[in-house]
């Protein structure tokens, strides 16, 4: 029993290492990409405030903010973050090629947020200069009690 142990156990060891060494490997490829396709770009925001103007409380606004990287490399949005959680912001999922024009999309739920608003939306990417605050304004009528 011990005789087939052994040997069973080596060729263990011997298959996850290597499986660890080829998945390093992939860790560095992909890294180095990662560095060449962050090198700065510049972009155009042709929207930067949206207002949505009156609506009544519980409704949903949404909003494409256009842009173009104007650059001569991809352009990388990393993240796209709102001011707040009523307001949903969807970046691209993949790099703006130079040239190309891009969106990012945004979801505003007005439920429990009467009166004046007034949101932000910061994108982060490779663009330089910084990539612009978006803004969302408008107003929300409340509910009336009956």
């Amino acid at each position: 029993m011990k005789k087939i142990f052994l040997p069973i156990s080596l060729l263990s060891i011997l298959i996850i290492s290597c499986d660890i060494r080829k998945h390093d490997n992939q860790q560095k490829v992909s890294a180095t990409e990662k560095k060449e396709i962050k090198a700065p770009t510049t972009v155009v925001v042709i929207d930067t405030t949206f207002d949505f103007g009156k609506l009544n409380e519980g409704e949903i606004v949404e909003y494409n903010y256009r842009f173009k990287n104007t650059g001569n490399k991809p352009l990388i949005i990393e993240e796209a973050i709102a001011s707040c959680g009523c307001t949903v912001p969807e970046k691209p999922d993949h790099a703006i090629a130079p040239g190309e024009m891009g969106f990012i999309k945004v979801k505003f739920n007005s439920d429990h947020r009467p009166g004046e608003t007034h949101k932000s939306i910061t994108v982060t990417s490779n663009a330089v200069p910084e990539f612009p605050t978006l803004y969302l304004k408008g107003t929300v009528i409340g509910k009336t009690n009956e």
